[in-house]
């Protein structure tokens, strides 16, 4: 096959290239339409307990409360006729809204509950419909038409919505400036390690096609199922690293060739064969980490999937074709626009440095591996005592409108009816059955008071039903708001919910549901770590199947799995110690919180790809010069030394990209963008700068090892460099 690619690219170069050319500006044209299909939330399991509440909710009862809108009355107290009267417009505007239902107000209701403690400002409860598209985009409408200033009254907007609405607009924005300041920086960097314009521009090119490739995939799937907005900032940071770190390869061995004395088509075709099927197999083991994240049912993690195997792909693909098309056509001419301080021949000789790096690491293996493995294990340490979370109003700056909202509603309000617990009972109960129901909830410990048709409760004792108790009773079903002290979110609050969820149901009951904010991240984390083990385990298997039938050896894909696992724990390691504990919060600007448990998932997959990605990169040199006839020490010396300047070098070029999201307002991705850029930064200089070549030297020849039986599968099947496995190889 590669033959193939090599000899269509070397005879017909103008064509592959006009041929790419129509395909990426289709794909630009189709991949715009992205940004207006991809959506926010998908953080819940749609087949959860508060997932099927929430549905329950929706067709019953009109929908859960998910927008509030914090009305202030200034210096006087919200009962003042005055005031009450521009209360009492504000929600007949309201209720013209079709988009919105359930609305629910202290002026209606006279509800303790719905005033603060100081009476100055109340609150006014909404539902807004629609779907994860629809609702975000409705929410932005009524959102825009009435904050700010009303009559007499200052309108701030919070609640889910409002939280989901602002969080996606930030998030675009943390795109564009994290893409103004990676893209410039990078560009410059590339300058640096080609030392010449022509060959720093080729990656560009390469990432080019990446993305716009993955936006029109985004953009098809977003018409079928819902993709996370999210997944825009994976694919151009992916799209952009990946595009380098294939074209370093390409352009470095075709380089190389040309050093050598080869010709231009020579080379073209050597390079094919060499670093073309190196970058194939590369990308398939990132392929298949981020394959793992199907297995979780949150669109969220999902979306990661989709954007990475698409951006993986199509950059392997354009590496494949297109990048051998500009390397015939622009011969010895790569090297055109050179600058004046490299020195030549930089990228097509082995780096001294790496060379004696290894060297002295296989001499002493043992002294020089303990204390970077020791340093790495320190930073790992921070995992002991991880909890996690899901995104709530804390991921925003403290400026954000809805945030304030949140802050407010728990400071000044006594229980946040926004985030109530809230109790489906599906089937046609008596009043007496609801009335004892009710008022056993009350008396849970945490619970400030209960919600029901028969009347709220507090402590066991009731009061008779107020107007708004009327929209919790259907004829077959009921519903319940149960109230709480502790903050939501927090360890106390998801107890309740357990709690809540143990209580024995009222008598005519078919099935109790129990959902609301706390329920649904007591979901996500039960959901995300029932499917974890399997995840984990694709990914293990997969990369030990593929990395068996690159070497043949059975100890090589443990060997990598073991120090991609050391590399991984101490990154996220620091971003628990960072994120989690607090360190640098004063300077990133973000709130300590549990890590979100979604992004920690996602950090995981996207950095333990990447490291395989240069697993692949360098081994592929080592095992080369091994099949050869060099011994392992001797391999493992020259093949740093071929490869790792251009590890290092596409590892600090993917790293800005990440690195560049520390400028995000929003604070997982902050988290995502710093520990993917420190753990591609731990796994090309500690692990397989000192690490790799240790481990190699303390294996010896037992690096090479397999057994009689899966000798002749790799016989058969495997899949190296220089085509057929060699049977020198395989007995090591």
């Amino acid at each position: 096959m590669f033959d193939r690619v090599a000899e269509l690219t070397v005879r017909r170069p103008k064509i592959v290239l006009a041929v790419a050319s129509v395909l990426v500006a289709a794909m630009s044209i189709v991949g715009v339409g992205a940004f207006g299909k991809l959506v926010g939330g998908g953080f819940d399991d749609p087949d959860s307990q508060s997932t099927r509440a929430l549905q329950v909710l929706d067709d019953k009862f009109g929908g859960e409360a998910n927008l509030v809108l914090l009305v202030s009355s200034g210096a006087k107290r919200v009962t003042d006729p005055a005031v009450e009267q521009d209360g009492r417009q504000l929600l007949a505007e309201l209720r013209k809204e079709p988009e919105l239902s359930n609305i629910v107000s202290y002026w209606d209701t006279h509800s303790d509950s719905l005033l603060a403690r100081d009476g100055r400002s109340a609150m006014v409860l909404a539902h807004v419909k629609g779907d994860e598209s629809t609702r975000q985009e409705h929410a932005d409408d009524i959102v825009d038409a009435y904050t700010g200033r009303y009559e007499g009254l200052t309108v701030q907007a919070g609640g889910g919505t409002a939280v989901g609405a602002e969080l996606s607009e930030q998030v675009l924005q943390d795109l564009l400036l994290a893409e103004s300041i990676a893209v410039p920086v990078t560009l410059l960097l590339l300058l640096v390690v080609f030392g010449g314009v022509v060959a720093a521009l080729l990656p560009l090119a390469i990432g080019t096609v990446a993305v716009a490739g993955t936006f029109a995939e985004l953009a098809l799937l977003g018409s079928a199922t819902h993709v996370s907005v999210f997944a825009i900032n994976l694919t151009t940071a992916l799209g952009l690293g990946l595009g380098i770190d294939y074209a370093l390869l390409m352009i470095s061995r075709f380089r190389e060739q040309l050093a050598l004395g080869m010709s231009v088509a020579d080379a073209v075709r050597s390079t094919v064969r060499t670093a073309g099927r190196t970058v194939v197999f590369s990308a398939a083991t990132v392929a298949v980490a981020l394959t793992a994240l199907l297995v979780f049912p949150q669109y969220f993690l999902r979306s990661f999937a989709y954007a990475g195997v698409g951006v993986v792909v199509i950059a392997a693909v354009g590496t494949l074709f297109v990048m051998p098309a500009l390397l015939v056509l622009l011969g010895h001419r790569i090297n055109s626009g050179r600058l004046p301080w490299p020195k030549p021949g930089r990228l097509r000789r082995r780096a001294p440095f790496w060379g004696r790096l290894a060297g002295a690491v296989m001499r002493r293996p043992v002294l020089t591996a303990m204390p970077v493995l020791a340093v790495l294990l320190l930073a790992a340490a921070p995992l002991l005592g991880v909890t996690f979370g899901t995104p709530d109003e804390r991921v925003l700056p403290e400026d954000a409108a809805s945030r304030q909202v949140s802050t407010a509603l728990q400071k000044d309000f006594e229980g946040d009816d926004e985030a109530a617990i809230q109790v489906v009972a599906d089937g046609s109960i008596s009043y007496e059955a609801v009335d004892t129901y009710a008022q056993k909830l009350s008396l849970l410990g945490g619970v400030v008071r209960v919600e029901a048709a028969t009347g709220t409760y507090e402590r066991g004792s009731s009061r008779a039903p107020g107007p708004a108790n009327e929209t919790l009773e259907r004829p077959d079903a009921q519903r319940l708001s149960v109230i709480g002290a502790a903050p939501p979110k927090s360890d106390s609050a998801q107890a309740l919910v357990q709690v809540v969820r143990g209580a024995e149901a009222p008598a005519g009951a078919k099935e109790i549901l129990v959902g609301g904010g706390d329920a649904e991240l007591l979901d996500a984390k039960d959901s995300i770590a029932d499917r974890l083990p399997f995840a984990a385990g694709l990914v293990a298997v997969t990369t030990f199947v593929l990395l068996f039938l690159f070497t043949g050896s059975v100890v090589q894909p443990l060997r990598a799995l073991a120090l991609n696992i050391i590399s991984l724990a101490a990154a996220i390691g620091a971003m628990t110690w960072i994120f989690q504990d607090g360190h640098l919060s004063s300077l990133l600007g973000f709130t300590a919180q549990p890590m979100d448990t979604s992004m920690t998932v996602l950090l995981f997959c996207i950095a333990f790809g990447l490291s395989m990605d240069y697993e692949v990169f360098v081994t592929s040199r080592i095992k080369e010069l091994h099949d050869a006839g060099e011994n392992t020490e001797t391999a493992v010396v020259h093949g740093l030394g071929h490869t790792g300047r251009i590890v290092s070098a596409a590892a600090c070029l993917l790293a800005v990209g990440f690195f560049a999201f520390a400028t995000a307002q929003v604070s997982f991705m902050q988290m995502f963008g710093l520990g993917s850029g420190l753990a591609i930064l731990i796994d090309a200089i500690a692990i397989r700068g000192v690490l790799l070549p240790a481990a190699m030297r303390l294996l010896g020849r037992t690096a090479w090892y397999a057994p009689g039986p899966l000798r002749k599968v790799h016989q058969r099947f495997g899949i190296n460099e220089n085509g057929p496995t060699s049977s020198h190889t395989i007995a090591g």
